[in-house]
């Protein structure tokens, strides 16, 4: 791209999330970032940090008005509560902010969905694949969706099952085809940030063993 842009970001207290955030602000392609949270981030320059209710999103706001969109929500099942709790933060509300982003003019949106996703996978899998379809549908001239396997990070929420997961992946790690090797948050991030810089229009798949180079 010629000039910078304005960027959105959803999901920017989670691991990847604040990643992508840390990224962006210090890079001079991006004028402006829009990062949409349910409690304050600490004051930067070219921030702009809607704390809002995502159950009662502004559909007239004027922080809509972006270039491009990056979404890092993600949750699990035990920490939502619930399937329908899971599937409104992975499924109903990216597609919802993606509807209203593009209403508002934007082009772009990057995905952070899941490694394996698929119609005819288990109700996480599911749920991202139906994610993924639903943003797709909204019609992004790019659109990029980056599939990670398990995210090799220390998070603020406890998550034991994944805790060991990591620390049996990173012993294992030559072992394990790279497909399936856990990926740490940057690569996830810089990949999201590469995709709504993307020069070539049209739909990026990008799956975990890409992550890995």
């Amino acid at each position: 791209m010629g000039r910078s842009i304005d960027v959105m970001l959803v999901g920017a207290t989670g691991v990847v999330g604040r990643e992508v955030l840390s990224a962006v602000l210090d890079d001079s392609r991006f004028s402006r970032v829009v990062a949409l949270t349910r409690r304050p981030l600490d004051e930067h320059a070219k921030l702009l940090n809607p704390v809002v209710d995502f159950s009662r999103l502004a559909e007239d706001a004027p922080w809509w008005r972006v270039d491009a969109v990056i979404c890092t929500l993600g949750t699990t099942i035990k920490v939502a509560g619930s399937q329908a709790a899971f599937a409104a933060v992975d499924r109903e509300l990216p597609i919802r902010i993606a509807r209203l982003a593009r209403q508002a003019g934007a082009t772009r949106f990057a995905l952070n969905s899941a490694l394996g996703a698929s119609h005819s996978g288990n109700f996480y899998l599911r749920t991202k694949a139906e994610a993924e379809n639903g943003i797709r549908a909204v019609g992004f001239p790019y659109y990029t969706i980056v599939r990670p396997s398990l995210i090799d990070a220390k998070r603020e929420q406890s998550r034991p099952g994944e805790f060991v997961g990591i620390i049996v992946a990173r012993i294992l790690k030559p072992l394990i085809p790279r497909r399936y090797r856990a990926v740490t948050p940057d690569r996830i991030a810089h990949a999201l940030i590469a995709g709504v810089l993307a020069k070539t229009p049209g739909e990026c798949i990008i799956e975990s063993e890409q992550l890995q180079s």
